[in-house]
């Protein structure tokens, strides 16, 4: 008998579990309430800049949230806002190379780091705003100009999981 009451409970509460107040998708906890997000531009405000930055992550942003949502994604008023600016991007060596006949050392490797200040904001549940900076780095060896394009790509897409993390996973 005792059995039967134990599964009877774990039943009730996964029924309450799956009648909560959040949509699973991908992952991802979207507030029901949550159908259409503004994401505007990321200007970036970064010392050193690179002209297509802005507009690759912030379409690598919105691709992120398009496939791994049913958010809409809209221009003006909105459920919640995306915004923010890319404030850091520079790259360093990060380990020297010797050199054979007494010329100065050479970098071995490098990284490229991209910092982006996100500000989330969602009126509805104000406890999952937030505004924090976000930084990734990836190490290359080489010339920096001939694979900083694919540098960005995968540095977008490291600072887009981060962010889509932390608005919809609440991590």
């Amino acid at each position: 008998m005792t059995k039967k009451l134990f599964l009877l409970s774990v039943a009730a509460s996964l029924v309450m579990l799956f009648n909560s107040c959040t949509v699973s998708l991908n992952g991802s906890a979207v507030p029901k309430e949550l159908k259409t997000i503004n994401i505007q531009y990321f200007e970036n405000t970064a010392p050193l800049v690179v002209n297509t930055l802005s507009q690759s992550f912030t379409e690598a942003l919105k691709n992120r949230i398009r496939t791994q949502t049913s958010i809409s994604i809209v221009r003006g008023e909105a459920d919640a806002t995306i915004s923010g600016a890319i404030t850091g991007y520079n790259y360093a060596p990060i380990s020297i190379q010797a050199t054979n006949n007494n010329t100065a050392p050479i970098a071995g490797a490098s990284r490229l780091t991209i910092t982006v200040t996100v500000k989330f904001t969602y009126d509805k549940d104000k406890k999952l705003s937030f505004e924090q900076p976000f930084t990734k780095s990836k190490d290359f060896t080489g010339d920096l100009s001939s694979q900083e394009q694919a540098l960005i790509a995968e540095i977008n897409k490291q600072l887009t999981d981060d962010i889509f993390n932390k608005a919809f996973n609440n991590w």
